[in-house]
């Protein structure tokens, strides 16, 4: 009896409620499908399909029904719910798909949709995550650098970056420089692709080609220098990590913005400071 997978099984015994399943006949393990799951007409010894999960009182139960999600997948569910210790997800069952608040980078909303894996949890009990998705994911998509793509994010990876499943399926990356801190967990994005790695993972970026992006950085970055009165009290040497605190911009981005400005003769650069023009 495989908890969250879909099995073939045999029908050993018919009661009022329902009938009780088997793997090989003659087997003491066994588990209730319930009546109204029934098929019309089956008899002992037939076989059925069915999908074995837990109901609300953690009793091990068949249904013919199959869920959006099984055990060793993944799938966009809806959220339906949130609660005091997590969400409650959609996943084609009576029963809802539990999401603890632990296995969420980022906090979720009802209505949400977002990509889950399933898992069985130290009580035995089926429940959704939004990590580990990672090495489910296929690696060879038919994208190249240069592609438009639209992707999911589904984790928040910190120290490493963004987390995306471009069309739902396949493996790909935001760098940590780029700032995701206004999205949300199943976020769709259009990115391009900047690289393929040797492993077949995709990077992306959200920011537009170079030469049409500089041009909004320039305004964004005469914006923060307007915001401190006129005078920015770094430069482009600054460390990457003060720059992007700051403007929420890689270094690079931010130097070739400020090169841009400095061209338009709108700032002037002296003293380790930034200063716009009058």
């Amino acid at each position: 009896m495989k908890l969250g997978e879909i099995q073939t099984l045999k029908v050993a015994k018919r009661v009022d409620f329902g009938v009780y399943l088997v793997e090989n006949a003659g087997d003491e393990d066994k588990v209730l499908l319930p009546k109204k799951q029934v098929p019309e007409g089956i008899a002992i010894g037939d076989t059925i399909s069915v999908f074995l999960y837990k109901d609300s009182k953690d009793r091990l139960i068949a249904t013919t029904t199959i869920p959006k999600i099984t055990m060793g997948g993944y799938a966009v569910l809806a959220v339906k719910e949130v609660g005091k210790i997590g969400a409650f997800l959609d996943w084609g069952l009576e029963k809802d798909l539990f999401l603890p608040y632990k296995e969420m980078s980022r906090r979720i909303n009802e209505g949400d949709e977002i990509l889950v894996r399933l898992y069985s949890d130290k009580s035995g009990r089926l429940c959704a995550s939004t990590k580990g998705l990672y090495q489910l994911l296929d690696t060879h998509s038919p994208y190249k650098a240069g592609d438009e793509v639209t992707g999911r994010i589904y984790e928040f990876g910190h120290d490493f970056g963004t987390f995306i499943a471009v069309d739902d399926k396949y493996s790909a990356m935001l760098p940590k420089h780029e700032d995701t801190s206004n999205y949300r967990l199943g976020d769709v994005l259009t990115m391009e692709v900047t690289g393929v790695k040797s492993d077949g993972k995709l990077d992306v970026s959200i920011r537009s080609k170079a030469y049409i992006q500089m041009d909004e950085d320039s305004a964004h970055v005469m914006e923060i220098i307007e915001s401190y009165a006129g005078v920015l009290p770094f430069t482009e040497k600054a460390t990457p990590e003060i720059i992007f605190r700051e403007t929420g911009l890689s270094k690079a981005a931010f130097k070739r913005a400020v090169g841009r400005l400095y061209k338009e003769r709108k700032i002037t650069i002296t003293d380790g400071k930034i200063r716009k023009n009058d």
